[in-house]
């Protein structure tokens, strides 16, 4: 998902892949659906393990989809997500937002999901976004913004899962609050039309609560994040493990809320 100097921090062990992929268009991208066309080209870029980028294939059949990943293991994923579903009108190709191997004017449109945040020239990424956009198509970018997240009841843990969280993305060159400066960063890479929104997903049921809560519970302890929390002396085991539980003390909460703030933008190229 990042270039060759940048890192993704979550990795892409089974706690992480447990929430991603739970996105789908519906839940990830209702922003853009309204906006594509049948017979579409469409590039996803950042393309994790595939379940957004199939739901577009549908979305664009008989248009193709080329998803990108910045390594072939990352990609394999959204190759295995595709033909377990038989979806045929996906190409795949191993590239870096920042120098994109596609030539100008190639898609109309043009997607990215929770990339932004984890490169460390946003700008020139968007810049490729739109170089490889067909006039008049469509860049679309969202992100979430971890210094919105919002929760109750308040367990300090919680509070210090942010911190530490917001400290290794920094450290790996990325920008976790990164939603409310979509607007920004296209405005800086040269986009002159922009809609920018936003939207939240939301979990307040009991199983929402378990299982994002317990997914986190997991991450906290086992993930890419976790060992460089460790490694790079920003926390012990013991406090990752203090983290772990508060996430399982709020999943237990029967008032348990939480959300999380996406930034949202479409630029037309």
């Amino acid at each position: 998902m990042a270039g060759a100097a940048n890192v993704y921090t979550h990795g892409h062990l089974e706690s992480v892949l447990r929430s991603h992929r739970w996105r789908t268009a519906a839940n990830s991208a209702a922003y853009l659906l309204p906006h594509l066309a049948k017979g579409a080209s469409l590039l996803d870029v950042g393309c994790g393990p595939g379940t957004i980028t199939a739901d577009l294939a549908a979305r664009v059949r008989p248009g193709r989809v080329t998803a990108v990943e910045i390594s072939a293991e990352a990609l394999q994923l959204a190759r295995a997500e595709a033909a377990a579903r038989g979806q045929d009108n996906i190409d795949f190709a191993v590239t870096d937002v920042h120098a994109l191997d596609f030539a100008e004017d190639t898609f109309d449109v043009v997607h990215a999901h929770q990339v932004l945040q984890h490169v460390t020239d946003p700008v020139r990424a968007l810049r490729e976004l739109h170089r490889v956009c067909r006039p008049g198509g469509l860049v679309a970018a969202r992100d979430s913004d971890y210094a919105a997240f919002t929760w109750f009841p308040h367990v300090p843990a919680l509070d210090e899962w942010l911190t530490l969280y917001q400290r290794a993305a920094r450290a790996n060159g990325g920008e976790p609050d990164a939603g409310r400066r979509l607007l920004s960063w296209a405005h800086a890479a040269g986009f002159d039309h922009i809609t920018a929104t936003a939207s939240t997903w939301c979990f307040a049921t009991p199983e929402d609560r378990q299982w994002w809560g317990g997914m986190w519970a997991d991450r906290i302890l086992h993930s890419t994040l976790a060992r460089q929390l460790v490694t790079s002396g920003m926390a012990t085991e013991e406090d990752l493990h203090r983290v772990s539980r508060g996430w399982r003390e709020w999943a237990a909460a029967d008032d348990g809320w939480l959300t999380v703030l996406h930034g949202e933008i479409l630029c037309r190229a």
